[in-house]
């Protein structure tokens, strides 16, 4: 009679990935995802196909349904049934909507920044906005500005150092970036939006945290107002 041989265990059991053997993490297909929509890169009502990303970022798909959650949770991607899920789309109404939504926290981030800095940490933004960022615009080189202005708010974010209001005004610049580069180049918005910023960012150097959200404020209603003229021709 003959003895079965055992199987080693290799291959008995069907080896489990570990976590270093996968590629991108949950954080960084997000990330990646994000970025994408908030550019345009996925634009609205463009798919996005599970096996195709799990391939792409060598991830389990599991790992790509994790990520379409959040983005689901965030408002930029729909999950429609017998469809999947597809990058949302931003109808007007839903564009003034996010607006005003925008001035109240964009003001209440610029006050917060503005009493837990030193005034002179400003000084150097102030400088950017008073001469290079002017310059930029004269010549029509708005990618110039736009990286100063992200600079302005990625430190104001910071500075405000409160994480819920972080979240919220990260959810709504995702669904905006390309509306702001948009809102830019508009005839004369760059020029008023360069006053705009040197008006709230040399009251954040005078220390005034009040006046500086006023003047935030002002400025998102003043680019509210520039998106209704011209919509038809934004979205």
């Amino acid at each position: 009679m003959t003895t079965a041989t055992a199987k080693p265990k290799s291959e008995k059991r069907r080896r489990v990935p570990r976590e270093r053997d996968l590629g991108a993490t949950r954080v960084d297909v997000l990330d990646i995802l994000r970025e994408r929509i908030a550019q345009y890169q996925l634009p609205p009502g463009a798919k996005l196909n599970e096996n195709e990303l799990a391939t792409e970022f060598n991830v389990p798909r599991t790992r790509i349904r994790d990520a379409f959650t959040v983005l689901e949770q965030r408002g930029l991607i729909e999950r429609i049934p017998n469809r999947g899920a597809i990058v949302a789309r931003l109808d007007p109404e839903q564009v003034f909507h996010i607006y005003d939504m925008r001035e109240v926290l964009e003001g209440l981030c610029a006050r917060l920044a503005c009493q837990n800095s030193d005034p002179a940490s400003w000084q150097d933004l102030l400088d950017q906005f008073s001469g290079p960022v002017e310059a930029a615009v004269k010549k029509g080189d708005f990618e110039a500005y736009t990286a100063i202005y992200d600079s302005f708010r990625r430190r104001c974010i910071k500075a405000a150092a409160n994480p819920v209001l972080a979240e919220a005004l990260d959810s709504i610049y995702e669904k905006t970036q390309v509306l702001i580069r948009r809102i830019v180049i508009l005839p004369g918005r760059g020029e008023i939006g360069v006053k705009e910023h040197r008006a709230v960012l040399e009251a954040m150097r005078a220390g005034d945290p009040y006046e500086a959200e006023r003047l935030r404020r002002e400025n998102i209603r003043n680019a509210k107002a520039y998106l209704t003229r011209y919509i038809k021709y934004v979205l």
